[in-house]
Parts: structure tokens; C-alpha cells; sequence
């Protein structure tokens, strides 16, 4: 896992994204859905429809950065919340992408 620093804000995006989707398309959709600046230096996480898949964007100040990772079986734990974001501490996001998962629904 690449460290986040603790000042690093962390946003997940409710409900499903499409995965087809680049660091392009998934700032587009900070910015005009999220209502959040892309490149301000802060994490914005993105999953699946089948929960399996999360996309982390970012940008450290040299350049844009995306980050992948799937699940060979569970899925992600995710809120369920009314909204468009939900945020996170870095800590929070670590503990998520080190594999803390729920059982499979399959």
C-alpha cells in the first residue's frame, strides 16, 4: 500500500462507478458530481458494482495518480449512506485496502 499522509482528506463516492473509467473521467466526476477540486492533494475512492474493484485518484503535486485494486474473493466493507460522499480518515482507507472485506454474496 502507498502511505497517505494523516492531513490527506479521503472521500468515498457512493453508490457504483463504472471501472472503465480513467483518472480523466473519474476527476470529471469529482468535480461535477462530487463538487470537489481533483487535483487538491486529496483521495477520492471509487468502487465496483459487485464491490470487488476500488479506484483511488489523486494528485501529489507532480501528477495525476490512480490507484487499483480487486478482490480475489469478499468484497469491499461500504457505507450506506444517502449523498454523494462520504469522508474517511486515512487510517480508515488503509484498514479498507489491506483486505478488511465482508463475505461474498456469490
Amino acid at each position: 500500500m502507498i502511505p497517505v499522509p494523516t492531513d490527506v482528506r479521503v472521500w468515498l463516492a457512493t453508490g457504483y462507478t463504472d471501472m472503465r473509467r480513467g483518472f480523466p473521467s473519474l476527476a470529471l466526476h469529482v468535480q461535477e458530481v462530487l463538487r470537489k477540486d481533483p487535483l487538491g492533494g486529496h483521495l477520492f475512492v471509487f468502487r465496483s458494482r459487485r464491490s470487488d474493484l476500488v479506484k483511488v485518484i489523486g494528485h501529489d503535486g507532480q501528477g495525476a495518480c490512480l490507484f487499483t485494486k480487486r478482490l480475489e474473493r469478499g468484497e469491499f466493507l461500504w457505507p450506506s449512506v444517502a449523498g454523494e460522499s462520504v469522508t474517511i480518515s486515512p487510517a480508515q482507507l488503509s484498514y479498507l485496502l489491506s483486505g478488511i472485506v465482508s463475505a461474498s454474496h456469490s
